[in-house]
């Protein structure tokens, strides 16, 4: 159907109206005010650390303050749903972690759609967990620790942060590669459960290396082995489970940004090509390996193809760990 002239004419004014009114947010002009990075965790954990170290780094790149600001709860949910409902310019950005698919596939009905109503930005860092045991167990290796579980189904115990966490699921996708039957004992914290590691109430645990790396150098905790696909930076000289003869195994958090679905490309771009530029910078890169993180980069389209690889690993963990029955 043709338009008359005048009619497409007033179209056509009213149109630059609503232009003149919202005009388009450019690359060349973000950001032009402070951003948000929307963090699920509380001030001092590890996703709240990486977070700092790029918002500061970002704002030294891009001439404009980005700050870290923490929605706590629901884990991460509250922070995710958020930013799921930001406006998508660019000045509200999620800090995605590993709660963000795990969460979906053990919490139904939740008020959006991960990963559909984000678009991906850039894998920043990643910060695997330990295998550590108690020396009363008398293992030093992940075969060991596999033949023994394997010899006493359901009597060894590993303790986690809470259910549904890195440290729970580690645990579980450890059962459904290695064929092992561990019993997850969930505590409130990592520092919770290495206390009862510690004290021998628990077995095992896959915990973050800054809860028990003094503990191993200490001789208190037996290190069998890194839960990344490489090797630790914070532990060099351990192997990784995959390495041990559980091939393939990987569970280790990570941490990248995410900005709400609809968010210019041309923004994007330009917070990756930001984003991968941290990762490259020498302060940065001190910073955060002394932590035990390592340090990624990547671009949008690597980041959602990483994305859609987790969730679907999570989502047969929990199908093998019950979740859903």
């Amino acid at each position: 159907m043709t338009l008359p002239r005048r009619r497409f004419l007033r179209l056509a004014a009213a149109a630059a109206g609503i232009m003149a009114i919202f005009p388009t947010v450019r690359a060349e002009d973000y950001p032009s005010r402070p951003v948000r990075i929307i963090m699920g965790f509380a001030p001092g954990a590890s996703g709240d650390i990486s977070a700092r170290v790029l918002a500061q780094a970002l704002g030294r790149l891009l001439g404009q303050q980005f700050i870290v600001e923490n929605r706590t709860g629901a884990g991460s949910n509250i922070a995710t749903n958020f930013v799921a409902h930001a406006a998508n310019d660019g000045y509200t950005l999620l800090q995605g972690t590993i709660a963000n698919t795990i969460n979906p596939v053990i919490t139904p009905n939740l008020p959006f759609e991960f990963p559909k109503d984000f678009a991906p930005i850039s894998l920043f860092t990643t910060l695997p967990n330990i295998v550590v045991v108690n020396p009363s167990l008398g293992v030093h290796s992940i075969a060991e620790l596999i033949k023994l579980a394997r010899e006493k189904p359901g009597e060894l115990s590993y303790g986690s942060a809470g259910v549904g966490g890195t440290s729970h699921f580690s645990g579980e996708l450890f059962n459904l590669m290695a064929g092992v039957k561990l019993v997850h004992v969930p505590y409130t914290g990592s520092a919770q459960a290495a206390t009862d590691l510690l004290g021998g109430r628990i077995q095992v645990m896959f915990s973050p290396a800054s809860t028990v790396l003094q503990f191993i150098a200490e001789g208190r905790l037996v290190a069998l082995a890194s839960t990344g696909l490489h090797r630790a930076s914070a532990a060099p000289d351990l192997v990784t489970v995959s390495e041990a003869g559980v091939s393939g195994y990987d569970t280790s958090g990570w941490f990248g940004l995410l900005a709400p679905a609809g968010t210019p490309r041309d923004i994007i771009e330009r917070l990756a090509d930001a984003s991968n530029a941290a990762a490259k910078s020498p302060d940065v890169i001190a910073t955060l390996k002394v932590q035990g993180f390592d340090i990624i980069g990547g671009s949008p389209e690597g980041f959602a193809a990483f994305i859609r690889d987790d969730l679907a690993k999570w989502t047969r963990v929990a199908a093998a760990a019950g979740f859903g029955r």
